[in-house]
């Protein structure tokens, strides 16, 4: 009895707490506007800077004649056959971020390796040529310009990225799979990593925000929607 009389006392002085509120105690929420969380001011401001970038690229392969498949032609010719060759459109996308109302583009270099041709799409449908600047392939870095415009782009500033703790919110936007802009959150989860064969180490930030397949070149935003990094 004496146990559970305690522990009646102690449940009733923490409702107690709880709804006196207690100074340098946790209350509870109060109303509904003091429980929600949203990023939707944060993503209105930064996501029309982040586009989708598409891609096309001439590969061309060769290949034996079907002629010289056949068994009976292959015992007389063998490896001397004739190949022919053959060319085919190979279409790629990504993201990327504009970082001057001009039309600069910062996106992943393996977004834009090798390609033909080079599409810029704004999350408000507009859509522009765009060349290659620069390219940095040791980070996997490219700068693009787009082609065509002459009004003033809407941009995301640069954030220092050194001032980034492990456990700081950041958002990753991006166009995943090609189904359109998309909105992952997460926590920087480690900074200042290496991987082999990229980069000169030190400049990589861990997150365990969802990237996918399309994401490369997007955006790594910070709570105050500045570009802090490159996906």
């Amino acid at each position: 009895m004496t146990g559970m009389r305690s522990f009646l006392n102690i449940l009733a002085i923490v409702s107690l707490i709880l709804v006196t509120g207690t100074p340098g105690v946790a209350q509870l929420p109060q109303s509904a506007e003091q429980m929600s969380l949203s990023f939707a001011p944060l993503v209105k401001k930064t996501a029309p800077a982040v586009v989708n970038i598409y891609t096309k690229k001439t590969l061309k392969q060769r290949r034996m004649l079907p002629l010289f498949d056949d068994p009976f032609f292959q015992r007389f010719f063998g490896d001397l056959a004739p190949p022919s060759e053959r060319k085919r459109v190979q279409n790629s996308l990504g993201s990327g971020v504009i970082v001057a109302a001009d039309g600069l583009v910062v996106t992943s270099f393996h977004v834009i390796e090798g390609a033909d041709e080079i599409r810029v799409v704004l999350s408000d449908r507009r859509e522009f040529a765009a060349e290659i600047v620069a390219v940095e392939e040791r980070n996997d870095l490219a700068l693009l310009q787009t082609v065509g415009e002459t009004e003033p782009l809407p941009t995301l500033r640069f954030g220092d990225s050194n001032m980034l703790e492990v456990g700081d919110l950041i958002l990753a936007i991006g166009n995943p799979f090609g189904v359109g802009q998309t909105v992952t959150s997460g926590i920087v989860s480690a900074s200042e990593r290496t991987v082999q064969g990229i980069g000169d180490g030190g400049v990589f930030i861990q997150t365990d925000a969802a990237i996918n397949p399309g994401n490369s070149g997007g955006a790594l935003v910070d709570m105050s929607g500045n570009l802090v990094g490159v996906n």
